[in-house]
């Protein structure tokens, strides 16, 4: 399960959370490419108010991603 992490700062998303990681979005790093495929294969995500999100939804946020 991973859940977006949103930034004040940004005034967007800043990363993602995969239990207690932190995972940057940074197509570099190992971690973020793992996070994608499992996105892509089905693993459930939340939202960064930890709601479930739909198959739409993370489609939708998949296209917004680097």
């Amino acid at each position: 399960m991973y859940q977006l992490i949103f930034s004040e700062l940004k005034n967007g998303f800043d990363g993602v959370r995969k239990e207690f990681t932190s995972i940057p979005f940074a197509p570099d790093n190992t971690d973020y490419q793992q996070f994608v495929r499992d996105i892509k294969n089905g693993v459930e995500l939340k939202d960064a108010e930890g709601n479930q999100m739909t198959p739409e939804q993370i489609t939708t946020f998949l296209e917004t991603l680097p």
